[in-house]
């Protein structure tokens, strides 16, 4: 069996939590970024939970990960 590659843009948006969950990081975080308020701003740095319907499809692009 060959080895499956991981698909790094995938790789650099999620990260496994410590209880195992497959946490996302959100999008708009770079650009015009000043325009937006603090509370909005400092809500982006958050990550959050992937839905349970996409967990399939991100297991495959991240078939190494935890």
């Amino acid at each position: 069996m060959p080895k499956l590659k991981t698909h790094k843009g995938a790789a650099r948006r999620m990260q496994y939590s410590g209880s195992g969950k497959l946490m996302r990081t959100r999008q708009m975080k770079s650009h015009l970024r000043r325009n937006k308020s603090k509370r909005t701003a400092g809500e982006l740095d958050e990550m959050f939970v992937v839905a349970k319907c996409d967990l399939p499809r991100l297991r495959r692009l991240l078939p190494y990960a935890k």
